[in-house]
């Protein structure tokens, strides 16, 4: 019974039930009440409102409503006074840390900010750059992904660039070979002048800002409204190492691509060959040479025609006997067999 009342009545003696308080209140009112009057309510006797009576076991008297409220003062002074304790505590606490805090002399870095930050958010991340820019005074490297840069693109960065430029500040940006393409991106090296140098690849790394070697920006998320912004020394450097090795296996952008060696292959669609030898799908390829997956499978399907192959399996044979699953390599004679052709002439 004490079990499905707890249940039925989880309160205390200060928020009684409606059927509680009706029951309590006949009882004072009464001076007792028949023991069946609380069997709906036997909260009453749990909480030691009401309790047998000693003459008649058939009846409950009431607890005086004085004692009651004695009772609940007392529940709460002890409340109050347990709070107390833990507040002391606490604050005893807090200060035996701050105290600690005070004798910890601070790193080097903590006085430039966060080794890592994250910025949630495009205003946070804006904010941020602006902050790297006006700071930076030697060099920027920049790795920019994704194929033809819009113009919304160029035109956030390009007051950040111009202020670059205006400090005498060189900059160096890695595309992918896409990217030579964009009018946009022609416009806006020629604005910058020989203060920015460009060069392209197959594909690249993800974004990556640098400024002066001490400060790096890269997305935290795929949408890129999220970065991290990058001020440990090791990772920095890290990244920087990355930059470079990327930069001499680059193209300048005023140089043309070099040429396969097979007529009717065009470097893009040799390195599409190389990415489909290595079992990737469509849209991966797509993805990282940046382009459409609808022009990836265009050039796939020049591809198939020029090597003469009918299928997806036997386009991968024709990539390997034609040696176009592996690196770029310069044509080694005016002439090049493509398996299952005739010889074609090296443009």
């Amino acid at each position: 019974m004490a079990g499905r009342g707890a249940e039925q009545h989880p309160h205390g003696a200060d928020r009684l039930c409606e059927a509680g308080d009706r029951v309590y209140s006949r009882a004072v009112r009464r001076g007792r009440v028949p023991r069946r009057d609380a069997d709906p309510v036997p909260c009453l006797l749990e909480l030691a409102l009401l309790h047998p009576d000693p003459d008649d076991m058939d009846w409950l008297v009431p607890t005086s409503p004085q004692e009651v409220m004695t009772r609940l003062l007392r529940g709460m002074y002890d409340e109050v006074s347990a709070s107390q304790r833990r507040v002391g505590s606490a604050v005893a606490a807090f200060e035996w840390y701050a105290g600690l805090g005070r004798q910890v002399q601070p790193a080097p870095l903590a006085a430039e900010g966060s080794a890592i930050r994250v910025l949630d958010g495009l205003a946070r991340i804006q904010a941020a750059m602006d902050e790297a820019t006006q700071a930076c005074t030697t060099e920027v490297l920049t790795v920019q992904p994704g194929g033809i840069r819009r113009e919304a693109e160029l035109s956030e960065g390009l007051h950040r660039a111009l202020a670059l430029r205006g400090r005498g500040v060189r900059m160096r940006d890695l595309y992918t070979h896409v990217a030579r393409h964009g009018q946009g991106l022609m416009t806006y090296l020629e604005l910058m002048g020989d203060a920015v140098e460009a060069r392209t690849l197959d594909e690249v790394i993800d974004r990556l800002i640098l400024f002066d070697r001490t400060v790096a920006f890269i997305p935290a998320n795929t949408d890129r409204t999220m970065a991290l912004e990058l001020r440990h020394p090791a990772i920095v450097e890290y990244l920087v190492t990355v930059f470079e090795r990327l930069w001499r296996l680059a193209i300048p952008l005023t140089a043309p691509l070099p040429d396969t060696g097979i007529e009717g292959i065009s470097h893009r669609e040799q390195s599409i060959a190389a990415l489909l030898a290595e079992g990737h799908q469509d849209a991966v390829i797509a993805e990282r040479l940046g382009i459409s997956v609808r022009t990836c499978r265009a050039h796939i399907a020049r591809l198939s025609e020029t090597l003469g192959a009918a299928s997806r399996t036997q386009l991968g044979v024709r990539i390997a006997q034609a040696g176009l699953d592996g690196p770029l390599r310069p044509a080694a004679s005016p002439t090049l067999s493509v398996p299952g052709q005739e010889s074609r002439t090296a443009r």
